[in-house]
């Protein structure tokens, strides 16, 4: 079957541990509807206790079984939900990834005192200050955990960075470490170095960080039984420890753990190249830049070539090793980088990535379910933001697992109208799409020979009408205005 991974959550996905119980009882009509795997959200405790999206880590090994900041539960639910989650997806042969955030740790409980320098924010190569000494909450001791699962104390030599000091303004503090006064290595220079992100950035060159983390992962692998990893924020995380990490996870767990990494670089698709290169190809990547042509196409309207929506993508480039996706919790509206993709495209964006040969596909938990939430906009003022569920998602998604497989054969000679077929294979009929981004319009194309005199229907029903393919294999495939059709035959 074909794979289809689901992001099983967004940034405003509702509290009170709920979600591992929706999770569970999901399974089977994610199932039904062809989802391969599921991304949860990171599943461990945050510095915000039950409030917590889960990148502020506080404590790997607490997965909502300790009475720490302020809570049982994460977020999302107890330990028990968790793990009860996880053996109802799998009971439906469902995949688990989860959410790896290993590039900082946030709220500490206790202050040590330790040398630092502050950096330039825009340039963190650039030092502003002479070396002084700040306190911090750098020393961790997991006072509800207690030495349960890991005796390892986390303090300030495990760390490179912070960004708080006791009785100062907040800033980017660069930690005087015997293990470098400079950041670690990046593949790229965007702010002079991008290593420091937030909170404690994590000091991966300190070898004990590297075997506790190392010894994390497979505690983590027995306890749930994952079969991927999404990690978090590739760009401000030493290269060569993820190599390190998911060669001993593998090993260690004696299974081949899927990996996708998050690298958001849209637009710089030489970026993630480069990445999948230095790595020697050990994870996939989310195609951040097919995102953002999405968005821009989503915007432009009937201005915008189709014919190059897989340019510079990782898609088109490097399709074994490309994730591509429509929306996450990072673009959705009112985020950091959000680039949302206007509703009335969804449909094609998604068609692009579902039935299509190339990419993994993620489908996004709001475009399945629909998502209401509130939050501040770049000026500060309250905003509701309604994102509805897209219009026949669910018959894409069938489509996907019925009908998207065999050769594939573009017809992409119109800048406005994009039409494709896949010929099926022994056990699966194949299927016609043809998409619109300005006016209704019929594009021919050739299905073959053996439907001569068949009739093929609209799965999405945008037609009520039927396609009679001629003697030679071809059909006049109908698209609708601004939306997209998928024909099957009868």
């Amino acid at each position: 079957m074909n794979p289809t991974m689901i992001q099983f959550f967004h940034w405003y996905s509702e509290g009170d541990g709920k979600l591992w119980k929706e999770a569970e009882k999901q399974a089977k009509y994610l199932a039904k509807l062809g989802i391969t795997s599921v991304w949860f959200p990171p599943a461990y405790k945050g510095t915000n206790g039950g409030y917590s999206i889960g990148y502020d880590a506080y404590d790997l090994y607490d997965l909502g079984e300790f009475d720490q900041k302020g809570t049982i539960p994460t977020k999302y639910g107890t330990k028990n939900d968790y793990i009860k989650a996880i053996k109802a997806l799998k009971k439906q042969n469902i995949q688990v990834i989860v959410d790896i955030v290993l590039g900082h740790k946030a709220g500490g409980d206790e202050l040590e005192k330790f040398k630092v320098v502050k950096v330039d924010e825009e340039n963190r190569e650039k030092v502003i200050s002479d070396v002084i000494e700040i306190e911090s909450y750098t020393k961790f001791t997991f006072p509800g955990r207690g030495k349960k699962y890991s005796d390892f104390e986390w303090n300030f030599t495990c760390f490179s960075g912070v960004d708080y000091a006791e009785g100062m303004d907040s800033h980017i503090f660069k930690i005087q470490s015997e293990y470098g006064n400079d950041w670690e290595e990046m593949i790229d220079d965007e702010k002079g170095n991008y290593d420091y992100l937030m909170y404690n950035d994590i000091e991966h060159r300190n070898p004990f960080v590297r075997e506790e983390l190392n010894h994390w992962a497979k505690w983590y692998f027995d306890q749930t039984g994952f079969d991927g990893v999404r990690l978090d924020a590739l760009k401000h995380i030493s290269f060569d420890f993820y190599k390190e990490w998911l060669t001993l996870l593998r090993s260690n767990s004696g299974k081949n753990i899927f990996a996708v990494g998050e690298y958001w670089a849209p637009g710089y698709l030489h970026l993630l190249q480069k990445y999948i290169e230095v790595t020697e190809g050990c994870m996939s990547l989310f195609d951040s830049s097919l995102q953002n042509n999405f968005h821009t196409a989503s915007r432009e309207g009937a201005s915008y070539d189709l014919r190059r929506i897989f340019d510079e993508t990782l898609t088109q480039a490097d399709p074994l090793h490309s994730v591509s996706l429509v929306a996450n919790h990072d673009t959705q509206p009112l985020q950091d980088l959000e680039a949302p993709v206007e509703p009335w495209f969804k449909p094609l964006a998604y068609a692009l990535i579902l039935l299509r040969k190339d990419g993994y596909p993620c489908v996004f938990y709001p475009d399945l379910y629909g998502a209401h939430y509130t939050d501040k906009d770049r000026e500060g003022n309250d905003q509701e933001i309604f994102m509805p569920k897209i219009d026949g998602i669910e018959e894409l998604l069938k489509a996907r697992k019925e009908h998207a497989y065999g050769d594939q054969h573009d017809y992409f000679e119109d800048a406005n109208c994009l039409g494709w077929v896949r010929t099926g294979d022994d056990k699966h009929s194949g299927c016609a799409v043809v998409l619109s981004n300005k006016d209704a319009y019929n594009k021919p194309m050739e299905v073959g020979k053996l439907y001569a005199g068949k009739k093929f229907k609209d799965l999405l029903k945008r037609f009520e009408e039927k396609v009679i393919i001629d003697e030679n294999g071809w059909g006049d495939f109908p698209a609708p205005a601004g939306n997209v059709s998928v024909w099957i035959p009868e």
